[in-house]
């Protein structure tokens, strides 16, 4: 049996984090995932300043072989009508691919990895849990996404009780004939609500490499809305008519409606596993790198793992993102008051799909980056 002061199960963003976070104090830690890296995820794939600062990147060394596309626009509307496009005359957000990012972050890791393992089991015994009855630790985390392993040995998830939303996406290299004749642009994704405000497509071009996909608060009829949209998209030219029909799926837990608890004795859950994705956009990649910090904080000056030492955690992650019980809303948390007919005016509004769509649901502009100090 080997020894470990912490085991981490999911080597995504979150768990990569926490895990040099660990290693970077001088802990002895085990990263597990079933993946093997690089791996595809199901993911838009855009990242803010803010959460390139946070992890420390040099922006021009990450793009020397790496795909890293400048946002400074973005086009919004609502499906059946014309979109706004607003200028935000400066870079606001870059376009990554997730293969490359995830695959990066883990690469900085130094730690023991055990990739393209599953987890076959997870007990105690005497304050350690076993994983696989080869390694063990007294601190498990749980970073491996919706369907994490460690966030069914706390609570109740995950299951069908929970709102999830369900997504679809592919992303594909386009031919230079596509590339072509591609009209969407490289620094302007695209961004369609779905008329029920439900959920919301995208179209993101990162140099010839095209990301499409949709996703909505639940998996009723999903594939109509994605197809439909697909087909809209093809006849206006904006993406290319022999683009792949094969889409990926993904779940995950907006914050609002996620009941998961965040800790226990010797556990802790991060990123997606603890359901963070914002309640606004779905964006999961900035909770989850955050949530890895305020973690390792939290792990770092804790007494000992017990769960209430941990729930200094849980105390720091509604601090950081607000408390659940005051959150009000279903899907993608549109206020009440935007609604038909009123939600059609309001996205042809240049000034409200800028100043709230982007800049407050998307880009989270408004929230400073993260300060551990504070």
């Amino acid at each position: 049996m080997d020894n470990f002061d912490a085991i981490v199960v999911g080597a995504g963003p979150a768990g990569a984090t926490l895990t040099r976070a660990l290693e970077d104090a001088g802990k002895k830690v085990l990263v597990i995932d079933k993946a093997t890296f690089p791996r595809d995820k199901t993911c838009a794939g855009w990242v803010t300043p803010n959460v390139l600062e946070s992890l420390d990147i040099d922006i021009n060394d990450y793009r020397r072989a790496r795909t890293l596309q400048s946002i400074s626009r973005f086009r919004i509307g609502m499906m059946g009508q014309s979109p706004v496009e607003n200028h935000h005359g400066s870079v606001v957000s870059y376009g990554i691919r997730r293969c490359e990012f995830d695959a990066y972050l883990l690469d900085r890791v130094k730690s023991r990895k055990q990739l393209g393992t599953p987890v076959k089991s997870i007990t105690r015994n005497n304050g350690l849990w076993r994983l696989n009855e080869q390694w063990q630790a007294p601190l498990l985390i749980g970073a491996g996404g919706h369907f994490c392993p460690v966030a069914k040995r706390i609570g109740s998830g995950p299951g069908k009780h929970e709102t999830v939303v369900a997504a679809k996406e592919v992303e594909f290299e386009m031919t230079p004939a596509q590339a072509s004749a591609c009209t969407a642009r490289a620094d302007t994704p695209e961004l369609w609500f779905c008329r029920d405000l439900k959920g919301y497509a995208w179209v993101f071009r990162k140099g010839d490499f095209l990301n499409i996909g949709l996703g909505r608060e639940d998996n009723h009829r999903l594939t109509d809305h994605l197809e439909a949209f697909v087909q809209e998209m093809k006849q206006a030219g904006c993406i290319p008519n022999d683009s792949p029909g094969r889409f990926k799926g993904h779940a995950y837990l907006l914050y609002a409606h996620a009941g998961r608890p965040l800790v226990d004795d010797g556990v802790l859950l991060v990123g997606d596993a603890a359901g963070l994705a914002y309640t606004q956009s779905g964006e999961g990649i900035r909770p989850a790198i955050e949530s890895a910090l305020i973690a390792a904080q939290v792990i770092l000056n804790a007494p000992d793992y017990s769960a209430s030492s941990l729930q200094r955690y849980g105390e720091q992650i509604s601090k950081r993102f607000g408390h659940r019980a005051s959150e009000q809303g279903r899907g993608f948390e549109v206020p009440d008051w935007l609604k038909q007919p009123i939600a059609s005016s309001l996205m042809r509004s240049h000034w409200f799909t800028q100043k709230v769509v982007t800049e407050k649901w998307f880009l989270h502009q408004e929230i400073p980056p993260l300060d551990l100090a504070v």
